[in-house]
């Protein structure tokens, strides 16, 4: 009767953790995001934490993309920026200092977060993939970046049916960043005038 009796709760846990093991896929969810999402929108909430777990900042906003290469999170107050990128460069508005920062894109992509949304080459050119598994209903990926210089040590994406749920950075500082997106639209029509940045009068430019 033992024997009979742990028969059966074995076979009751395999089938109660092989669905979980099968859907467990994010590599497979990341790859369906990067190649069926033409576009996306969605509003955040961003927070920041230091190596010892402390709130260094706590702020929301709207994120749009639109593949290839053009993207743009409005992050509203107190930490108010603009980050556009046009396809072809970057553009960092910081209202409070009054500064904008360009780069053009091919230096400022590569192996970044960015490029896991909008990107336009193949994910395996930039980043390591590998499945991985939290206790949550998410399907989890990591992405190392390939390039030592990327300012980022590790990326997570989680996904739900293959949207993007998630998102969280460690970068070379040790500071975490947690982004859990919300509202999300895929695939509606966005207008290419949303990725152009026009320089403010009277603000610093700096870079290209």
């Amino acid at each position: 009767m033992i024997l009979i009796k742990s028969i059966k709760q074995a076979l009751f846990a395999t089938l109660f953790t092989l669905p979980i093991t099968v859907m467990a896929d994010g590599i497979a969810s990341l790859k369906a995001f990067y190649t069926d999402t033409k576009t996306m929108r969605a509003d955040f909430s961003q927070v920041v934490t230091d190596k010892q777990g402390r709130k260094v900042q706590e702020v929301q906003g709207v994120m749009q993309l639109k593949r290839p290469n053009k993207f743009r999170w409005d992050y509203n107050k107190p930490f108010e920026q603009q980050i556009i990128s046009d396809g072809k460069q970057i553009w960092l508005y910081d209202t409070e200092l009054a500064q904008v920062t360009v780069r053009g894109i091919s230096k400022a992509l590569g192996s970044s977060p960015a490029a896991l949304l909008a990107g336009g080459e193949s994910l395996e050119k930039n980043f390591k993939l590998m499945d991985t598994a939290r206790k949550d209903n998410l399907e989890w990926v990591s992405a190392l970046p390939l390039e030592p210089d990327s300012g980022f040590e590790k990326i997570f994406l989680g996904f739900s049916d293959s949207q993007l749920q998630k998102m969280e950075l460690t970068d070379s500082f040790g500071h975490n960043t947690s982004i859990i997106f919300s509202n999300l639209a895929q695939n509606n029509s966005i207008s290419d005038g949303i990725f152009v940045f026009k320089v403010p009068k009277g603000v610093d430019l700096i870079g290209e």
